[in-house]
């Protein structure tokens, strides 16, 4: 059996930037079944969690919302990365890399 492992914000935000910048405009569920099955279910998300991040990324202007029908014909608010949302995807990724960059050199040397 997999270990369900928790997401920080700061990475929420970015694996949420990364989904929509990828797969296009989503829904909050197809976003967080998209996130499990990339992760192979580590990483799982529930609407407490994704929903204020989505409203956090919508405030900073990084994703915007409009509402529209779903694959199964139900009313549901689908979000997509915005240009400045790109920019910011660029920039949490090289921040990403370069925190995981230091916790890999922490954990080979023993810290």
């Amino acid at each position: 059996m997999k270990q369900k492992s928790e997401v920080l914000q700061g990475t929420l935000d970015l694996l949420v930037l990364k989904t929509l910048d990828t797969m296009g405009p989503m829904h909050g569920y197809g976003i967080a079944q998209r996130i499990q099955q990339v992760s192979e279910d580590v990483l799982q998300l529930n609407q407490g969690t994704l929903y204020p991040a989505l409203l956090r990324l919508q405030q900073r202007g990084w994703v915007k919302s409009k509402w529209s029908l779903s694959e199964n014909n139900r009313k549901a608010r689908f979000y997509s990365v915005t240009g400045s949302g790109r920019k910011q995807l660029v920039e949490e990724r090289a921040n990403w890399d370069r925190v995981s960059g230091a916790i890999a050199r922490l954990l080979e040397a023993g810290a």
